[in-house]
């Protein structure tokens, strides 16, 4: 039987499984983090020890491989992260293949979890969907007519950076109000702080679970002041599921898909949250245009199993 390797280089977190072709339930994975102030070398060994723990001695047929950020899935070249330095126009499809002597397949994250949503999770049975990964940062990946759309540059599904509050504040990309910026997980805890600071009365929840470490603040610590009613960080995350539900409405209206799929970090953050962005979607949307907003069914493991569904599809073209 034929052995897939899966690969999923995160920014700050990797993770590698290995799977039998054809299992569509169960995988072996391992998880490491990158250690402070990574690059690409220090990644690519983090995955290389990881993918031979998995194998430990045996020959994958194929290897389906996910990357946080800009990819030419043609070539498998990565354009750049955004989040560690050394990824510029390297040529990972071609680095894989001559480390592990078998064909590879290379694709943005946010694609290879749509895929992998669409093949195994909460996509099944639906051939027009946006998956949206809200974490460190904000990404989409289409299915359209049941097949991975990249768009003519592979740029499509760049959700997080279409803009929702042009007067708002600056996003990593230089343009201003991006859902990114308002709804990815660094940022939630960024404009807590700012809150915190410019009312220095409110946030006794927030300010109590980071014992007045104020750069100490994670999401996390936001989604659980939220459940506790704090309204500093119930005003954050409203705004933004505001954000997120203004573009999924937006995009409704443009491209009309069955689904939208949420996953990531983020994702978590409780009922809040997910109110906003449906009650705000809707709002946006045409009342005529009709969809659904669902949570991802796989979790932190969509990108993996992406990338299972890019091996197979390998394995699938190499037989025929």
């Amino acid at each position: 039987m034929s052995l897939i390797l899966a690969l999923d280089f995160g920014g700050t977190k990797h993770a590698a499984a290995v799977v039998a072709s054809g299992e569509k339930h169960q995988l072996s994975d391992r998880k490491a983090f990158s250690p402070p102030n990574p690059n690409a070398q220090s990644d690519l060994e983090i995955m290389f020890s990881l993918a031979r723990e998995l194998l430990a001695g045996r020959q994958p047929a194929a290897i389906g491989v996910s990357f946080g950020g800009p990819v030419d899935a043609t070539s498998g070249k990565v354009r750049l992260s955004h989040h560690v330095s050394g990824w510029e126009n390297l040529l990972l499809q071609e680095i894989l293949e001559r480390e592990f002597g078998v064909p590879a397949s290379v694709d943005n994250d946010a694609n290879v979890a749509a895929l992998g949503e669409h093949r195994y999770g909460a996509g099944m049975g639906y051939d027009s969907l946006l998956y949206i990964t809200v974490s460190t940062g904000v990404g989409g990946g289409w299915i359209l007519n049941d097949r991975p759309w990249r768009g003519i540059e592979g740029m499509a599904g760049e959700i997080g950076h279409v803009v929702v509050d042009p007067s708002g504040p600056i996003c990593l990309c230089g343009k201003r109000g991006c859902v990114e910026r308002l709804a990815s997980g660094p940022y939630i805890a960024q404009q807590t702080r700012e809150r915190l600071n410019l009312d220095p009365d409110k946030g006794k929840v927030l300010r109590s679970l980071c014992q007045d470490k104020l750069d100490e603040i994670t999401g996390l610590m936001v989604s659980q002041a939220a459940t506790q009613e704090d309204e500093i960080a119930i005003a954050t995350l409203e705004k933004a599921g505001w954000a997120l539900g203004v573009a999924i409405g937006n995009v409704a209206n443009l491209i009309n898909p069955q689904r939208f799929i949420l996953g990531g970090s983020v994702t978590k953050a409780g009922d809040r949250f997910w109110n906003a962005i449906h009650r705000v979607a809707r709002a946006t949307a045409l009342p005529e245009i009709h969809f659904e907003i669902v949570p991802a069914a796989l979790g932190d493991k969509a990108p993996l199993w992406g990338a299972v569904a890019l091996a197979e599809d390998l394995l699938a073209r190499t037989d025929s």
